[in-house]
């Protein structure tokens, strides 16, 4: 992995780039779903549509270009990281660990954990191990993971 990347910027987003982000929650899923066979555009693309809030969407622009969008709303536990995707051409480059110091620091200043779910035999459970994430729970396809609130 190359230095963090600086020139990552959050804009917010809005009602009109839900199918680009639709479009780019598919490409970062694909592989991770069809690794648990279940891969189905459609299906992912009306899941996001299902939980789409413009107001706790923000996406994530790195050397000019939209390459991943997270949502983040606050929940009675804490932050509840809905989403965080980067486009696949991106991935490995550090704008994921840039964007989640990001969400932390917000979390750390109000005193809450951050929390997020992950797909089973995702590459996404290491990552999110990696930067502090202790499993909480289970289920059928996810595994369930908190950031405790900051000590400082």
């Amino acid at each position: 992995m190359s230095a963090s990347p600086v020139n990552v910027n959050l804009t917010p987003a809005t009602e009109a780039d839900f199918e680009h982000l639709a479009d780019l929650r598919v490409a970062a899923m694909q592989e991770s779903l069809e690794r648990v066979g279940r891969f189905d555009p459609e299906r992912a693309r009306e899941r996001l549509r299902n939980s789409f809030s413009p107001a706790h969407t923000r996406m994530i622009v790195f050397e000019e270009k939209m390459v991943g969008f997270y949502a983040a709303r606050p929940s009675p536990e804490g932050l509840q990281l809905d989403h965080l995707y980067i486009h696949p051409q991106f991935q490995g480059r550090g704008i994921g660990a840039v964007v989640l110091q990001r969400i932390f620091d917000d979390a750390d200043k109000s005193g809450v954990a951050v929390l997020v779910g992950a797909l089973k035999e995702s590459a996404s459970n290491r990552f999110y191990q990696r930067h502090g994430f202790f499993e909480i729970s289970e289920s059928e396809w996810d595994i369930y993971y908190i950031r405790p609130a900051s000590q400082k």
